[in-house]
């Protein structure tokens, strides 16, 4: 099975092409799951206003990726009125799709990771407190960290600390892959406006 993850940026667009990336989002979960591909959100980073995002983090598990994630990959153009301002001439928004196949990041080590039991602050009264069953699991070359504590078992919750860990590496493993090699959709007026892999028109509402 390959995995891929896939990122769609709204570069630094206004909150229509934050919209666009929210209704591309549902369109690509939509055609995977007819194509028999397993699409999980990782994250969506909220845009300022509801139901906007202003990217969207996903991983695509299935043994044909290729033809799904070539047909998205790249510039999409949406074709729409503005659901924010009424009277606003333009019709073009446009986003960025970027793929990288999970195998070129960063390998996932386990040895990579200092896990830590502490004492759970949950309901359930004194019983809780006595016990170390939350686990803190820190990525050491990353700094990054999460907290399970969702369990009374202490091996459970080291179990999902670890596999919360691994998806949010991947998340930021992406990340770092779009600024180096997308640097160009960080400025939303370098988006390749005039060659867009794909043009919708559809309402954004």
């Amino acid at each position: 099975m390959k995995k891929m993850m896939i990122q769609i940026t709204s570069g630094k667009g206004p909150a229509e092409c934050c919209r666009v990336v929210v209704c591309v989002q549902s369109l690509m979960m939509k055609q995977a799951k007819q194509q028999g591909i397993e699409l999980q959100v990782l994250e969506n980073k909220a845009g300022e206003l509801n139901g906007t995002l202003l990217s969207a983090t996903m991983m695509a598990i299935g043994g044909k990726l290729d033809a799904f994630v070539g047909e998205w990959t790249g510039t999409v153009q949406w074709i729409a009125q503005s659901p924010y301002r009424k009277y606003h001439k333009r019709k073009n928004w446009f986003v960025g799709v970027a793929a990288f196949d999970v195998k070129e990041l960063m390998q996932w080590n386990p040895k990579d990771v200092k896990l830590e039991t502490c004492r759970s602050s949950g309901p359930g009264g004194q019983n809780v407190n006595k016990v170390e069953t939350a686990v803190r699991g820190t990525h050491i070359p990353s700094g990054l960290q999460v907290m399970a504590m969702d369990t009374r078992s202490q091996l459970e919750n080291k179990k999902l600390c670890l596999a919360r860990l691994e998806a949010k590496i991947l998340v930021w493993q992406t990340e770092q892959l779009m600024e180096q090699q997308q640097s160009q959709w960080q400025e939303h007026n370098v988006l390749e406006r005039g060659n867009p892999v794909k043009t919708i028109k559809a309402d954004l509402r």
